[in-house]
């Protein structure tokens, strides 16, 4: 295997992590770094199994919680609350990914002017979001009422377009629906566990037959460097937005965008 090629997937390792947690399409820039990076993975599989890494940053930032969480199940409604409101999130995206896998893999991947547009667009729509001055009606992430987070969940199935953003999605949907930016981040990354487990584990079922051993070498690279990237991320990204918002990762949104398109139009 090429150095070169470790390298690469290091690199989109870091992407990766960086970019999953934030409202900027960590998808998106996976997809436009490797289209000009030259970098192509079997079956698209690198850069949805390497999401994994970021899954297991959540598990280590948060496990002495999501622990409290488990133990409780047996004894505490609210407890059960949480878990069921976190399913009933995470089912229509999952639904509708199963649906549309194909169609997602094969065309919406493979097109870089759509994912540019739809990561200036969504730059827009957060900074409107942003903006907006709403008192809001729910502040702890664990306590969402049910409806609410069937909400959410239908949010994130705008995410199945590649720039719009996962996290994006279920945080400014979060925010339109009455809650605070600290509890819409802090469920985006609740919600981010199933749902990208899901997608990692449904991806490999589709692809481990085309996969060769140089491939899990790369994933591998790829996985362990977004994991450390996406713990520190997620260490400081709650204090952030509680402080600063988003307007940061909107204009992120947009000067990349805008970028990618002039890059597609010169280079192709």
């Amino acid at each position: 295997m090429e150095l070169t090629r470790v390298l690469e997937a290091m690199l989109l390792g870091l992407i990766e992590g960086l970019t999953e947690f934030i409202p900027v399409s960590s998808t998106a820039h996976l997809l436009l770094a490797g289209h000009f990076l030259g970098f192509e993975s079997t079956g698209k599989t690198f850069e949805v199994l390497i999401q994994l890494g970021a899954v297991m940053a959540i598990l280590s930032v948060y496990f002495a919680r999501l622990w409290a969480i488990a133990e409780a199940l047996p004894s505490s409604p609210s407890a059960r609350r949480f878990v069921i409101g976190i399913v009933l999130a995470f089912l229509p995206a999952a639904m509708a990914g199963v649906a549309l896998h194909g169609f997602i893999k094969t065309v919406l991947f493979e097109t870089p002017m759509l994912i540019c547009v739809t990561l200036i667009l969504g730059g827009f729509v957060l900074l409107w979001i942003d903006r907006r001055e709403t008192e809001p009606q729910h502040t702890d992430a664990t306590a969402f009422p049910l409806s609410l987070c069937i909400k959410i969940g239908l949010c994130q199935c705008l995410a199945l377009i590649p720039g719009v953003s996962r996290s994006g999605a279920t945080i400014g949907g979060a925010l339109l629906l009455g809650t605070d930016k600290r509890s819409a981040a802090e469920f985006s990354f609740f919600l981010a566990m199933p749902t990208m487990a899901g997608a990692f584990t449904y991806d490999l079922y589709q692809n481990i037959d085309l996969l060769s051993m140089d491939d899990a070498v790369i994933i591998t690279v790829g996985f362990v460097t977004a994991f450390f990237a996406a713990v520190a991320v997620v260490r400081w990204l709650l204090d952030y937005v509680s402080r600063h918002g988003f307007a940061l990762f909107a204009w992120w949104r947009i000067v990349v965008g805008s970028l990618g398109i002039v890059g597609l139009t010169i280079w192709g």
